[in-house]
């Protein structure tokens, strides 16, 4: 009988700090093999992986392409690079179309281990922004798995666990310090029968298995088209309906939660608005630099104009400025 021998974790904003303290205290014997999706910037080398390495019993490596995986062994998903499993006991890293405007994706990992492992797996959500994670706890639970949340009131950045919680039948929420006893007694527990997913599933892994030179023509993007553009390409969104909300993915591959979408359309938005306000500084030094020198040439009358222009300039300005001040509140942030 198997045995649930796949533990996939995803973080975000904290996420070091906690993967280190749950890493160090795993148990040198853990029978599974452990997979990790940490946001991180696409430009930067990681240390992740040999942090990992240093402050626990089980080795941690950032895997290859094609690379087989074995039981108390971790494996870090590069920067920019979504990891994904096969259900031949081999890992893909592939730079796919980016899920909520990150690769690696806590979303692309979960959901490739829900199709290739079934019920064998444990899905691990821990501290982060917005709600990576959340789709594929949804997939793991689905074929079968087991979903596991650190407990948002536990995390330094609560929103990943806390969407968790609202969206999936999350079956344990338990504080990063009980987390690596938890997952030792899980990995040594009989997983029951594996459940197929729908097929639109395997279609979304197959997109994140991608690589852009190579981009298979013949696959189609789920769902139907929505109204929505991709912030990411400009694209049309075809929105995919499924569990109690909707998700969203363009016919590059680029993919987006209602929240990630929101979130993206704040930062488009703040970007727009950003250039505008710039503009009417410029446009205010210029009526400045011209009221003065129609005042050293005697022409008042012109110089009201200008000062005239200057002081609508002003109130555009403001008005501009407080837009963008509310775009960087994060309203939605854990209210989904």
């Amino acid at each position: 009988m198997a045995h649930k021998d796949i533990v996939v974790i995803g973080s975000s904003a904290g996420g070091v700090d906690a993967l280190s303290r749950l890493c160090a205290a795993l148990p040198r014997d853990l029978p599974a093999a452990v997979f990790v999706a940490q946001h991180l910037s696409p430009s930067s080398r990681s240390v992740l992986p040999q942090l990992l390495d240093r402050v626990g019993p089980l080795p941690a490596v950032a895997p290859v392409d094609g690379q087989a995986f074995e039981r108390g062994h971790i494996y870090v998903a590069p920067p920019d690079h979504h990891l994904l499993l096969r259900s031949d006991g081999r890992m893909l890293v592939r730079r796919g179309p980016q899920e909520n405007r990150t690769r690696p994706a806590v979303n692309a990992l979960f959901r490739s281990a829900a199709l290739a492992c079934g019920s064998r797996v444990v899905g691990v959500v821990l501290t982060g922004l917005l709600d990576d994670g959340t789709e594929g706890l949804i997939a793991i639970k689905a074929a079968g798995g087991t979903s596991t949340v650190q407990d948002p009131e536990d995390a330094e950045w609560p929103s990943m666990p806390q969407n968790a919680v609202k969206r999936d039948h999350v079956d344990h929420v338990v504080p990063l310090s009980g987390m690596a006893d938890l997952l030792g007694r899980l990995s040594r527990e009989e997983a029951g029968p594996s459940i197929p997913l729908p097929d639109e599933y395997a279609t979304e892994d197959r997109i994140a298995a991608q690589e852009f030179a190579v981009l298979e023509t013949e696959i189609q993007t789920p769902g139907t088209p929505s109204p929505f553009s991709c912030p990411d390409c400009g694209g049309v969104l075809n929105q995919i309906s499924g569990n109690d909300e909707p998700r969203f993915r363009c016919q590059v591959g680029h993919a987006f939660s209602p929240l990630g979408l929101a979130e993206a359309q704040n930062a488009e938005l703040e970007r727009a608005l950003g250039m505008a306000a710039r503009t009417h500084r410029d446009r205010i030094r210029l009526f400045t630099q011209m009221a003065e020198s129609a005042a050293q040439r005697g022409l008042d009358h012109v110089g009201d104009r200008w000062r005239g222009a200057q002081d609508e300039s002003r109130q555009m300005l403001f008005v501009l400025e407080r837009a963008i001040a509310a775009l960087r509140k994060p309203p939605l942030d854990g209210e989904a």
